[in-house]
């Protein structure tokens, strides 16, 4: 640019603008709304009752997006508004930026628009991190209990598998995501756990309930 060689005729570098944070989330979700793919459409559950779905979520695994290539203890937090004239959902993601309980807690608040004339029963919603954005959230598995679900993304780049506890039986997590692979077309390339460490200070601190969070997954204090 003019700009740029200006700086190299007088043989000094132009200066260096560091992005915000509000200006990096902007950009992975302009990135993540880019919904083209060269896949086959994802097989959504036949039925995901909303009001069942609500509630906590801890997030043990991901294909990431930017936010989640380091995080731990994430964490979702499902509110439906029912008669809501704006989105159907509120949804609270809060996790640490890196290691559990020390580093840094960041919040990436969301809405979410159940798709469909049934707003009770949908497995397919629209979800906003920063408007105008709205990203397809396509729930491709689901417990009998709503104990544990998937979550997919149309270009497979993403995925989310999570629970209500924040542990996952290994012999389910293989399960679930060998049908990432052999039912939805997922490579694995860069899957990763998210590791979930909670002690009562950490769990008060989030804000998280004794019943969402029993103690018999606190670790030693």
């Amino acid at each position: 640019s003019l700009f740029q060689n200006f700086h190299q005729l007088r043989g000094t570098n132009p200066p260096q603008t560091t992005k915000t944070e509000k200006q990096k989330n902007s950009e992975q979700s302009i990135k993540m709304g880019n919904t083209k793919s060269s896949f086959p459409p994802l097989q959504n559950v036949a039925s995901c009752q909303t009001e069942k779905f609500m509630g906590t979520w801890f997030v043990i695994a991901v294909k990431p997006t930017m936010f989640e290539k380091t995080c731990s203890n994430a964490v979702e937090k499902y509110t439906f508004l029912k008669d809501s004239k704006k989105n159907d959902i509120d949804i609270d993601f809060t996790y640490n930026a890196k290691e559990p309980i020390t580093s840094a807690v960041k919040a990436v608040p969301q809405k979410g628009w159940v798709q469909g004339d049934d707003k009770k029963n949908s497995p397919l919603w629209k979800v906003s991190p920063l408007w105008p954005i709205k990203l397809p959230y396509h729930i491709v598995e689901l417990g009998d209990d709503y104990e544990y679900c998937v979550i997919g993304y149309p270009s497979r780049d993403y995925a989310w598998i999570m629970s209500r506890e924040p542990v996952m039986d290994e012999g389910l997590y293989d399960d679930l995501t060998k049908k990432l692979v052999e039912k939805h077309q997922y490579s694995l390339d860069g899957f990763r756990k998210v590791p979930q460490k909670w002690t009562k200070a950490e769990r008060e601190k989030r804000g998280i309930s004794v019943d969402d969070l029993p103690d018999q997954f606190l670790a030693t204090e």
